[in-house]
């Protein structure tokens, strides 16, 4: 299991980019934090979710 934003999920062996793009995510809008550490958007699409990652999925939203 791999836990996306405090919900488990069965997907691992996937790369982070088309988790994002599925879950309707816009990756150039978003950033990606795995096991504590942050994934550079150069590197979303060569990084492989595995069994166990935590992955936090950050969106950056306007107001005032």
């Amino acid at each position: 299991m791999v836990k996306i934003n405090g919900e488990e999920k069965e997907i691992a062996c996937k790369n982070l980019l088309e988790y994002l793009k599925e879950a309707g995510f816009e990756p150039e809008r978003v950033v990606v934090e795995r096991n504590l550490d942050i994934i550079p958007k150069d590197e979303l699409g060569n990084t492989i979710i595995q069994d166990e990652d935590v992955i936090e999925v950050l969106r950056f939203v306007g107001g005032g």
